[in-house]
């Protein structure tokens, strides 16, 4: 099994920082694609931002220049550097895995898995 911890979420005030990361741990064989996505009140889901594993990224429009994906295969993880943050960047932000592992019966799967989700706001 796989498990997908979240951190970094918090209150923030406009054009602040935050550095988000997510963690995989388990009997993982390999990660390929690792993204983020947010969800604000009232609102869908929406793309954020992701890294495949060879290194090519893609961004949100609203989100270039502003905010980097970037990952440590060593470590399993997945970060997000959000600067310039704006009120409408208020969302709860998940990051989203595809990761092939060992399931309890020694079988491998392929999933796309989903963290927990981490609050971030935006405001003065």
């Amino acid at each position: 099994q796989v498990q997908l911890v979240e951190s970094g979420g918090g209150l923030v005030q406009p054009g602040g920082s935050l550095r988000l990361s997510c963690a995989a741990s388990g009997s993982i064989f390999s990660i390929n694609r690792m993204g983020w996505y947010r969800q604000a009140p009232g609102k869908q889901r929406e793309f954020v931002a992701a890294i495949i594993s060879g290194g090519s990224t893609n961004y949100l429009d609203s989100a270039k220049g502003r905010f980097t994906i970037s990952r440590d295969n060593a470590k399993n993880t997945v970060y997000l550097q959000m600067n310039s943050l704006k009120p409408e960047d208020t969302a709860v932000y998940y990051c989203n895995v595809n990761v092939y592992y060992r399931d309890y019966e020694g079988r491998g799967r392929y999933e796309a898995l989903w963290g927990q989700g981490t609050l971030v706001t935006v405001s003065s």
